[in-house]
Parts: structure tokens; sequence; C-alpha cells
């Protein structure tokens, strides 16, 4: 985390890549960058180019294993250990193209293209400052935008509230943090975001606090301090966290980790959501979703698989 706080305390642009378990973090400065292509808003630092993807076959764990995870969370849930956990599961995918082809068909806000090791094109940013401003945004929700009053069902579903609302009250704590003036500027809105097939609904919320002026100089402290991210883990989220290690039963890797950019003045990152990774074994997409007492096993299950999509 210390070269996080190297560069941009000397106003040096630098991207930078860190895994889930903070235990892998890549931090280049723009100029020496190699084999990485990326695209934060208002940057990338590539051409764009035609190309073709699709995902041919997915092929999701037995609905008996995700089953048994989830009876397991909802135990904790019981217990107390933990009100949201957002439990994910890899995929193995059959898909035409690379991953260099995925990475210049796929649309969204934050993408990433890594080594020829994975892609993601995630819509979820998980901080971005500007002006000693830090600012979160935060998204639990997710509908087919086609159905009847979309947007009504969504915002009016009483699960989705309460898990949104968890998810805020965690990134809210979490910036307390590492700034001050905390405050949530909006509450539950909606983005509008394209599958291959169809548009999807996503409620959003923004939080937003106040950073020190020295705050270059303590870059990577603050983000030892907020990760990982509080809507891809749970809360609390040290007690989740440790429910995840022991449920998921595997490795997520750079999966749910960040990347951003620094740009020498402000910085933008994503959370890595929306997820392939190349491996010995051929192609995994990792996805999962958020998890309360009030979910059911089976409509989670198809959540998981339903997020397997390429945004073309």
């Amino acid at each position: 985390m210390d070269r996080l706080s190297f560069y941009a305390s000397r106003k040096i642009p630098f991207f930078f890549l860190i895994d889930y378990k903070k235990r892998d973090i890549f931090v280049q400065p723009i100029e020496k960058l190699h084999d990485v292509l990326f695209a934060v808003p208002g940057f990338a630092n590539y051409t764009p180019r035609k190309a073709a993807a699709k995902i041919l076959a997915k092929a999701p764990i037995p609905f008996e294993r995700y089953q048994k995870a989830f009876r397991e969370v909802q135990h904790q849930i019981r217990l107390g250990n933990t009100y949201l956990l957002n439990l994910t599961f890899p995929t193995p995918i059959q898909c035409e193209g690379s991953l260099r082809d995925i990475f210049f068909a796929a649309k969204a806000s934050f993408k990433l293209y890594y080594k020829d090791r994975f892609v993601c094109f995630s819509p979820e940013r998980f901080v971005r400052i500007e002006n000693n401003r830090i600012h979160t945004f935060p998204m639990k929700g997710t509908i087919d935008a086609s159905l009847p009053k979309a947007k009504e069902r969504i915002l009016s579903d009483s699960k989705e509230m309460a898990e949104h609302t968890m998810v805020v009250d965690l990134l809210r704590n979490d910036l307390n943090m590492v700034a001050s003036r905390v405050r949530v500027r909006r509450f539950r809105y909606i983005d509008h975001i394209r599958s291959a097939h169809k548009e999807l609904l996503q409620v959003s919320s923004h939080i937003e606090g106040i950073l020190p002026s020295d705050w270059p100089k303590r870059l990577g402290e603050i983000f030892d301090l907020l990760l990982p991210a509080g809507s891809v883990t749970g809360t609390p989220k040290r007690s989740t966290c440790e429910i995840i290690e022991r449920v998921e039963g595997y490795e997520r890797g750079y999966y749910t980790g960040v990347f951003g950019y620094f740009d020498g003045n402000n910085l933008e990152s994503g959370v890595m959501i929306r997820f392939v990774e190349k491996t010995q074994e051929g192609l995994l997409y990792k996805s999962g979703g958020g998890i309360t007492a009030d979910s059911e096993a089976s409509k989670e299950y198809q959540e998981l698989i339903d997020k397997i999509y390429l945004p073309l």
C-alpha cells in the first residue's frame, strides 16, 4: 500500500490493482504500464476497436452445493454473526473470443484487461477522490427493466430495501474512518445497465466525506482501512469475511478487489465485479449476490446465474 502514497504524494499518475485479501497489490506509473488495458470515467489508456465476444455455455455449481452454503450463511445470520453476506462462486464458461476481445466488446464504466489473466467490466465505482472529497456509490438491487413497473417494484421491495440500507450504513461507517462530515447525498436512485440481451435497473446511493488536504500522503492507509469493499463482503465486515472464507470454498483472488487510476490530483476506482478469469481448466466467471434473513435460496441461486453475462 505504501507505493500508492509514494506516487500520489509526488503527483505521479499511476494505475493500481488490489486483490480481495489485500495480498497482491500492483502499482505502476502510467508511463511504465505494460500489457494492462483499462478505462475509468474520464480516462482510458487504449484506443477502442471493434471486437466480437459471446458466452456460448455456462456450467454453474449444482444447486445443492449452493444451498448448503446458503443455509450456513442463514444460520450465521440467526446467530447474529452477520446481517448481510455477499455469497459468490466461480462458474466455468465457454466463450467466443479471447480475453482481449471480451475487453474491447464489453461496455462498462470500469473496464480492465490484465496481462491475459483476467478481464473485468464493472458498473460499480469503489471510491472517487476529487477536490479533497471522497465519494462512494454502493450498488445493491437489480431488476430486469422490461418487467412491468420495474422501477416501482425494485424500490418498494422490502428485502432489497433492507439489503441496500445495510450496505449504505456499512460504507458510511467505513468512510467515517478516513473522512469527516460524512453524509448520504442520494439514497436509492436508479442506474441503467445494459447486458447482452436486456436492460437492467440497478439501485445505487451516493455517500461523500471530506478528506484532510494531505490525503495523498495517506492514500495507502486510506485504502487499507476501506478494503475489502463493503458492498462485496457484508456487515459486520470482519466476522462476515470470516464466514465467507469458510462457506465459499475457493479463492476470490482479484475478483471483488479494486483497481483504479490516479491522474496526479484526483483518483477513480472500481470494484472488480463482472469478472472473467483464465485458468488452466478454462475460463471462470465469478459472480454472486447479497444474502439476508429474508433471502430465498432458489432466487439467490438464479441471481448468481443471471449475473453471468457480457455487457455488449
